[in-house]
């Protein structure tokens, strides 16, 4: 992620640091509950009752391209709150239904309408940069009901980076008007030279209209129903009207069913993990965006909610098994912004893959440096990786052959300016003091330290980095030997040795059992148990021998929870299980450990990472994995604790169980053997069965289903297209 989201006071250790900039506060708990909506490059944050900013807590607002146009939307009834019903977001997450009704009205202490007589109910949906409301008001009484029915609503225009905290000297002008009679504008016109503009339409027009309310006077009949509408556009030309709402929700579920078949299906004997991938696999869909160079998870809402590189490639990563095209959007779109020049304030060099992408008025401005920001030392990496993995995935050498100039710039950086020493390690230090500190996944100010808690400084070389060099380099390597580049493959495949070779004797910790999490500026290893360890088995660079130690290690109570693996060891110096990076658990970071053992034939340890992430799950709202929760020692009869500015939902968070099936059932494609193995699978006791549908090599598909029967499992074909082969394969 982008921002360092640990606090920045005193800390267990004496240490005090000013807060960091981008720092996420948590401000208390929200006063109702809140949910989130997105297509596209909008999102809404709304509560439970439909609202915007009606209650405290929470940051709500419709938003779109980083800049909040809608601060304010509140319904009233007789200018009271009314009472909430239930509310509900649908399954595909396109639609938020919410019930409401009357409470008592009093006039001169007198009851003049009693509660639940009118039935209110209000549905919401995004599409093409414009929020729509239907409310239903319904008579439910046998009497008729007068009523003055008030939609609230406003707009700050505040940067997306204003919203999470940030003060700003200046801001630009604000103005608002009545453009008919059914019609209000809010303009912005921002410090960016930029106008911004949200147009509220209301249908039918109503009784009376102000630049901040619109008010209905209404009679019902006994029984009567009064349909209300009223879309939000964010930026749209003023001359041309909102579709109306019932042609633009048809076209949202079109969309979507466009955009989801050729995925693969995925079916368990086991009702609540069937609910648990449905609700990623919606997540998932609902954050993919439409950009012009193909489709992008976007990170997370709300405040990842655009493109970032190294979530949407382990992303992308997560889903190359079930859906490959995901990779390809993300490669295509990293490819095309990918750093051609030196540039300090945004940490961009030459090779450089996109952070973190921003389109807010303060990063044009730069008041903030994430406009196009390149402060990650694992992003170049990863994309080299994706690319060799989505080359042998789908054969799709068009693609890669269009990539290759990319592929080249990265890898040049990582053995050019990403290793400024020439030590053979890649390594990073901010260029700006407005940049990110630490430039791993685990971005905290205070996530890489040493065995007596002092923090790292200097040039630091993280271990899961060189691991995904070395990934990178070998998958890499049979690419360029499938498009007749033998002798950058014969190269590739050197240089990944050699790195081996290298990284075990700078980084092993016998004393520790596992691999330090980095070497400072002095070449000094950080010799603290991380579950960075895990990936490094993901990346294959473990010397055998050593994988063993490695993943006892990680599930050793200092590590595993009972629901996960905990981003640090108990017992480590800064180790605080309510921490962003030093105790908590990721569930995307304990999926890639999973991947990793199951790498390395410890079945027993992936069924275990699997099932406490399973129970986790089953515990969370709506069955989502959020982005990270703390690190609490399970108890009984207890489910996990949630971290407060925990993103919910998030990209790798939701891919998640995608990457727990893989690493479950030992999934392998040999595109050029036409066959797909499963080796040595070994499935967790709360599945008895794994349906796979539509499970694509090449142009051929099959749909199977695998049954546990103990430690074993057996394998069925239902059916296939083309010509493929399912295997199972136990090796040692």
């Amino acid at each position: 992620m982008s921002a360092d989201q640990t606090l920045h006071a005193a800390t267990p250790h004496g240490d005090t640091h000013a807060e960091t900039p981008f720092y996420i506060p948590a401000t208390g708990t929200a006063a109702r509950p809140r949910c989130a909506l997105k297509y596209g490059d909008t999102f809404a944050i709304v509560d439970s009752y439909g609202d915007i900013g009606a209650s405290t807590g929470g940051s709500d607002g419709l938003f779109h391209k980083d800049t909040r146009f809608l601060s304010h939307l509140e319904l009233r009834v007789n200018d009271q709150q009314l009472l909430l019903l239930g509310s509900n977001q649908r399954d595909d997450n396109t639609l938020l239904s919410v019930d409401l009704t009357n409470p008592d009205f009093f006039v001169d202490g007198k009851i003049v309408l009693q509660k639940d007589l009118l039935h209110i109910g209000r549905t919401m949906f995004l599409w093409h940069g414009t929020a729509y409301q239907r409310l239903a008001v319904r008579n439910h009484s046998d009497k008729p009901i007068e009523l003055s029915l008030s939609i609230h609503f406003g707009s700050d225009f505040a940067d997306l980076f204003e919203v999470r905290g940030l003060q700003r000297a200046r801001r630009g002008t604000a103005k608002r008007e009545t453009i008919g009679p059914d019609r209000v504008l809010l303009v912005y016109q921002g410090l960016d030279s930029k106008t911004r503009r949200s147009t509220l339409t209301f249908d039918p027009p109503p009784t009376e209209l102000a630049v901040d309310t619109a008010t209905y006077r209404m009679v019902l009949e006994a029984g009567d129903m009064q349909p209300l509408f009223v879309a939000i556009e964010c930026d749209k030309p003023l001359e041309r009207r909102a579709t109306p709402f019932f042609a633009g929700l048809l076209a949202v579920h079109r969309e979507l069913r466009r955009a989801t078949h050729d995925a693969a299906a995925i079916e368990t004997s086991n009702e609540i993990f069937n609910e648990i991938l449905c609700r990623s696999a919606s997540d998932l869909q609902m954050l993919m965006t439409d950009t012009p160079e193909g489709r992008y998870p976007y990170a997370g809402t709300p405040w990842y909610s655009t493109t970032f590189g190294r979530d949407g490639l382990i992303t992308a990563l997560q889903m190359l098994w079930c859906y490959p095209k995901v990779a390809r959007g993300v490669l295509r779109r990293l490819a095309a912004h990918q750093a051609n020049q030196t540039d300090p304030f945004a940490d961009a060099q030459p090779g450089k893959i996109l952070h973190e992408m921003r389109s807010g008025e303060m990063a044009a401005l730069r008041e903030v440096p994430f406009a196009l920001y390149y402060g990650s030392v694992d992003a170049t990496p990863l994309f080299v990786l994706l690319v060799g993995l989505y080359a042998e995935r789908t054969g799709d050498l068009d693609t890669v052959a269009a990539l290759w100039p990319a592929v080249e710039a990265a890898l040049g950086w990582i053995d050019g300016l990403g290793d400024p020493d020439q030590d053979g390690f890649v390594e990073y230090r901010r260029a700006s003091e407005l940049g990110l500190a630490n430039q791993g996944w685990k971005d905290s100010f205070d996530a890489v330290f040493h065995a007596d808690g002092s923090l790292a400084e200097g040039y630091i070389a993280l271990a899961e980095v060189q691991g995904y060099v070395y990934a990178a380099k070998v998958a890499i390597a049979r690419c360029a030997r499938r498009i007749r580049k033998t002798e950058t493959a014969r190269r590739l495949e050197t240089e990944a040795k050699n790195l081996a070779e290298r990284f075990e004797a700078a980084f092993w910790c016998p004393e520790l059992g596992t691999y330090a999490l980095a070497l400072d500026g002095a070449k000094q290893p950080c010799r603290i148990r991380t579950s960075n360890a895990g990936h490094l088995l993901f990346t294959g660079i473990v010397r055998a021998d050593r994988a063993a130690a490695v993943s006892a290690g990680l599930l050793s109570p200092q590590f595993f929870s009972g629901w996960g693996i905990r981003t640090v060891a108990k017992g480590e110096a800064r180790y605080n299980p309510m921490s962003y990076h030093n105790g908590s658990i990721w569930p995307h970071d304990n999926a890639l450990i999973a991947l990793g053992l199951g790498r390395y034939g410890f079945g027993t340890a992936v069924e275990q990472v699997f099932k406490g992430l399973f129970n986790a799950a089953s515990y969370m709202e709506l069955r989502r994995l959020p982005e990270l929760f703390c690190g609490f020692q399970r108890q009984r009869n207890r489910g996990p604790t949630l971290y407060p500015v925990a993103c919910s939902p998030q990209a790798w968070a939701s891919a998640a169980p995608f990457s727990l099936i893989q690493a479950s059932l030992g999934l392998e494609f040999d595109l050029r053997r036409g066959e797909i193995c499963l080796r040595n699978p070994r499935m967790p006791a709360f599945l008895d069965e794994v349906t796979l549908r539509n499970l694509q090599l090449g142009p051929s598909s099959v749909d199977i289903k695998v049954r546990r029967h103990g430690e074993k499992v057996s394998l069925e074909m239902l059916h296939s297209h083309g010509h493929v082969q399912v295997s199972i394969v136990s090796s040692p």
